[in-house]
């Protein structure tokens, strides 16, 4: 909402305050002021001249030579406008005027013809293109003939205008309208409110001679009333008029519909003007729009209705979008003589599904939807013919033509003094509450120390006792509210086992090069049963579908996260990011009914994915690419860090590749799963090599135990030896690997394969594994025999499980 500080001064006496004070003031009270602006910065030397002479420039075909008189002076000007012609008034800079954007005005020569000044457009004083009348978008601007030359067009033309942005929360839709806003202000600043006038003088003849009323749905539209104006003459509407539109943000049209608009601004009730010549019948009809039912609005696109739209008819056919936008039929045009104005109070839920079907959205359909004042529709539309009566030169009928159901009750609220000063801890008197009362322009009745508010329909965001105790605090002063230590014994907050833990698994991962994501927790149909852990697919047996979802691609609740991480990475390839690595921590939910009786489980989840490059160091020439030993290796990490033991089992599951796939076993329990997704299914999001997995945080959390380790550093020397088995080609080598873990266990501390090889001089179906053995003793040295006993030992060992020989 834009609030012209000038237009609000018609209303409430602001003259005392600057903005920059009254933005506060109205901030503190709870409507937040976004911004200041002014309409124009400051000018100086700009006044109203009349063009007494225009001619032809003796040499330019463009120009024209024009004899201003300024008041005390006449000036010479060379004009470039257009639309200059002799006899008009307009702005003009004197020689030694300031524009906007310190523009200085001098004496110079054009053509070889000396120029005194510059006859101005709205734009070069600072006027935004977008809100100047049509007819000076190309030239300058043409005063009426009722102003005085010589005069400082600055009040003229609004130019020392400043203008407040409101950002109005949706319970506020009292201050969509300046006398809203004029009510606000009236009670921060203790003063009273200047209503406009509404009057305006009624022929004999009845308004419903020429028009009748019929409403058809009177749960949608309780009340529509029809004024008519004859005689109308469409000109320009008056210059002050014009001014407070364009601060408003509203470019001026023509006068009856910058009346109308005029009024939305003033009173927050949205009013409609058809030519009722074009109109076709003497009835107004306001009903549901049959079934494929058709029209044209005024901006020339048309629409096809359904039942769940309400539109204004001729009786026939419909003529306006009920509270949105009228029709192209009956718009308003230079030969309008005769107007049928409405002046009605829709639903908001009718509004709002006439705006969400269409997509249209006015500063009509606003109000309406937040809704309007029941006590000011009739207001408004009496207020408009006051207007029209004045600068349109209109008759207005006696009415209106109305159909009445509408409900004009106050809410009635009860406050006790004691009770507002137990909630806020203040000690107001009785005496200071029925002061906030007067301001805020509430009539009460008070016995005491207690009062019975009649809360205006103007407010109608206030229905109980909070709400009242809102508008008591606010005017009172958030700042007078006292405050006051937290009492009695206080702990300090920390993290539970749970909560830490997490925080550490996420910061490994940080460290290890992955980025976190936070995606949907609903997903589509197509994606719900996929990439399922194995320890996650035995127990569900049907997704948790929402009641009301969102869209069609947010209708179950994931039992993984992992389709979601997918298209997360398929949107950043497609905008150019090629080396993806992300996780997230989250919860996936899983049901083991067919029919949902009670609230889904909610698992924890880690999940990762993983495409392009994992290391690139182009100076290097090194680059690696993502692979499954990449995302093994995060997972072994991981599970070090938190000193859990782990073994990957090879395993085929659906949707990921069946060479490259392993789950995790923790506990002789699968919690999860890591691998290659398989290349189809990546191709069909659009993925290059992705690599995935997916953790049983649950269980994760439930083993770790938080104990303090440490492992004193080595005081002895290690001593390495390598080892290489021919066994076959079934055998894996991990199982080997842990097998002279335990052999050698407790002077083997690490154990790393580096090497298989399959071919030649090997017979077939063998292949040869080798490791590297690391001994050492915390104690003391360790003696060749003990090596060797140990190394032994491993030899006969893996030889006798494996049915192995030690390659030579």
């Amino acid at each position: 909402m834009l609030v012209s500080l000038n237009w609000l001064n018609q209303y409430v006496d602001i003259a005392s305050i600057n903005p920059e004070e009254l933005a506060e003031r109205i901030t503190k009270t709870g409507i937040e002021v976004e911004g200041i602006n002014y309409v124009a910065d400051k000018l100086t030397g700009v006044v109203v001249g009349l063009i007494e002479s225009c001619e032809q420039h003796p040499h330019a075909d463009k120009l024209s030579l024009c004899q201003v008189a300024v008041g005390d002076e006449q000036l010479q000007i060379v004009c470039g406008a257009p639309n200059v012609r002799e006899g008009q008034k307009a702005a003009v800079a004197k020689p030694g005027a300031v524009l906007p954007q310190d523009v200085h005005i001098k004496q110079t020569e054009l053509r070889g013809i000396q120029s005194n000044g510059m006859i101005c457009s709205l734009q070069e004083l600072g006027i935004d293109d977008k809100y100047v009348p049509k007819d000076a978008t190309e030239g300058i601007f043409v005063f009426p003939d009722d102003v005085t030359v010589g005069d400082n067009v600055e009040p003229l033309l609004n130019l020392d205008d400043a203008v407040l942005e409101f950002d109005l929360t949706p319970n506020r839709a009292d201050a969509l309208s300046m006398l809203g806003v004029a009510y606000e202000t009236a009670a921060i600043l203790d003063q009273d409110v200047s209503w406009p006038r509404e009057d305006a003088n009624q022929s004999s003849e009845q308004a419903e001679d020429m028009v009748s009323v019929q409403v058809e749905a009177p749960d949608l539209n309780p009340y529509y009333g029809a004024f008519i104006a004859k005689d109308i003459v469409i000109k320009p509407s008056p210059l002050w008029m014009r001014n407070a539109l364009i601060a408003a943000g509203i470019r001026p049209i023509n006068n009856v519909v910058d009346i109308t608009n005029y009024v939305l601004l003033e009173y927050g009730q949205p009013l409609h003007a058809f030519d009722y010549d074009r109109f076709g019948s003497t009835e107004v009809v306001t009903r549901r729009a049959r079934e494929q039912e058709t029209m044209t609005t005024l901006d020339g696109e048309k629409w096809s209705l359904s039942s769940e739209n309400l539109v204004i008819t001729n009786g026939t056919e419909p003529v306006a979008l009920a509270g949105v936008m009228g029709g192209a039929d009956t718009e308003i045009t230079e030969d309008t003589t005769t107007i049928l104005l409405e002046a009605a109070y829709f639903h908001p839920s009718a509004v709002r599904t006439t705006v969400k079907d269409t997509g249209l959205s006015s500063d009509s359909s606003t109000r309406y939807e937040k809704g309007v004042d029941p006590n000011r529709v009739e207001q408004a539309g009496r207020r408009a013919c006051h207007l029209l009566e004045q600068y349109a030169g209109a008759t207005i009928l006696s009415g209106p033509v109305s159909f009445d159901e509408l409900n004009r009750q106050e809410t009635i609220v009860s406050l006790a003094t004691d009770e507002v000063n137990k909630r806020l801890g203040t000690v107001i008197a009785a005496d200071e509450i029925g002061a906030i009362l007067r301001r805020l322009q509430f009539p009460f009745e008070q016995e005491q120390d207690t009062f019975v508010v009649h809360v205006p329909t103007r407010r109608g965001d206030i229905a109980i006792f909070e709400d009242m105790l809102e508008e008591i605090a606010r005017i009172y002063g958030y700042d007078h509210l006292p405050y006051t230590l937290p009492q009695g014994t206080a702990q300090a907050g920390g993290l539970t086992a749970s909560q830490q833990l997490k925080r550490e698994v996420k910061n490994y991962l940080q460290g290890a090069g992955l980025m976190e994501t936070i995606t949907y927790a609903l997903t589509d149909e197509t994606m719900v049963d996929k990439l399922l852990s194995p320890d996650l697919a035995e127990q569900y047996r049907s997704p948790v579908q929402v009641a009301m979802p969102m869209s069609e691609d947010h209708r179950y609740l994931r039992l993984s996260i992992l389709p979601e991480l997918l298209r997360t990475l398929t949107y950043n390839l497609a905008r150019k990011q090629t080396d993806l690595h992300y996780f997230e921590l989250g919860h996936v939910f899983s049901s083991d009914e067919e029919t949902l009786t009670q609230q889904p489980n909610e698992l924890l989840r880690l999940s990762g994915a993983l495409t392009g490059l994992w290391l690139n160091h182009p100076w290097q020439q090194e680059k690696k690419p993502v692979d499954f030993y990449v995302i093994k290796g995060i997972i072994e990490g991981l599970f070090d860090y938190l000193e859990m033991p782990i073994a990957f089992k090879q395993t085929e599951l659906p949707h990921m590749h069946p060479g490259r796939c392993a789950t995790i076993v923790c506990n002789d329990r699968v919690i999860g799963f890591a691998g290659q997704v398989h290349p189809a299914f990546a191709k069909t999001m659009d993925l290059n090599d992705t690599y995935v997995f997916d953790l049983a945080m649950d269980d994760v959390v439930n083993s770790f135990e938080n104990t303090t380790s440490y492992h004193s550093i080595p005081k002895y020397p290690s001593i390495a030896r390598d080892i290489a088995f021919i066994v076959d080609e079934s055998v894996h080598a991990g199982d080997i690997k842990a097998l002279i873990e335990e052999t050698g266990a407790p002077l083997v501390k690490n154990v790393q394969l580096f090497d298989v090889y399959k071919g030649e001089h090997l017979p077939s179906g063998k292949k040869s594994i080798a490791y590297n053995l690391v001994y050492q003793d915390p104690e003391k040295t360790l003696q060749d025999d003990e090596i060797e006993e140990s190394y032994q030992a491993i030899i006969n060992r893996v030889n006798n499980v494996f049915d192995a020989y030690v390659r030579s």
